[in-house]
């Protein structure tokens, strides 16, 4: 299957958040922020001017200026594109061949373009850190927290941060700054990650802690 038709959807607030099961909070001493997949390719379904693609973007952006401004490092992921069928894997089976290796589906949005200090990562898998050096990099950077954003929800931030808790890494789902197919699905993430393996929090909470 390709990636569905999405239709607009109200993005959880605070009220709407579920209470984590641990009570982490974002460190800048410890933290680095990962942006997820915010490429031309995955954005584009979503209505740049509704709801939830209204304010994933511009939720993502002030986390990414906050980080910059105070130094937390920023990192990214980027599928590659034109996959071949060896490298595209079991993928293909669900999402057929994927995007192409064109910048009108592999750049990463304009609003979030990546600056010299922020590390991209090729993105193979659903996890972040899977057949990446993403682990290696945040071990060498002192950080063991992740705060997580952009897209898909259930997908591709959620795996990673199911990941990062493997890894004795503590993931933080940013509850509007991610979004998905559906708000079926951007809840079960949100649940999830709160209930197993993160804390989720709203944009506003974890700037504030990143201050």
């Amino acid at each position: 299957m390709a990636i569905p038709d999405i239709a607009p959807y109200p993005m959880p607030g605070e009220k709407d958040l579920p209470e984590s099961t641990p009570h982490w909070k974002p460190d800048p001493r410890r933290a680095a922020l990962l942006i997820h997949d915010m490429q031309k390719y995955f954005v584009e379904p979503f209505l740049a001017h509704q709801s939830p693609g209204r304010e994933l973007i511009g939720n993502v952006v002030r986390l990414l200026r906050q980080c910059r401004a105070i130094g937390v490092p920023v990192v990214y992921t980027a599928q590659p594109g034109s996959m071949t069928d060896e490298q595209r894997g079991l993928l293909k089976d669900f999402w057929g061949p994927g995007m192409k290796a064109t910048p009108e589906h592999r750049r990463i949005i304009d609003e979030l373009t990546p600056d010299e200090r922020s590390r991209v990562f090729t993105k193979w898998r659903y996890s972040a850190f899977a057949r990446t050096d993403l682990l290696g990099h945040l071990r060498e950077l002192g950080r063991d927290q992740l705060v997580v954003c952009g897209v898909y929800a259930h997908v591709g931030c959620l795996m990673t941060a199911v990941d990062a808790f493997t890894h004795d890494v503590e993931p933080f789902l940013v509850a509007d700054a991610v979004a998905d197919f559906s708000p079926e699905h951007h809840r079960m993430a949100v649940d999830y990650a709160a209930q197993r393996c993160a804390v989720v929090l709203s944009t506003e909470a974890a700037l504030e802690h990143l201050r």
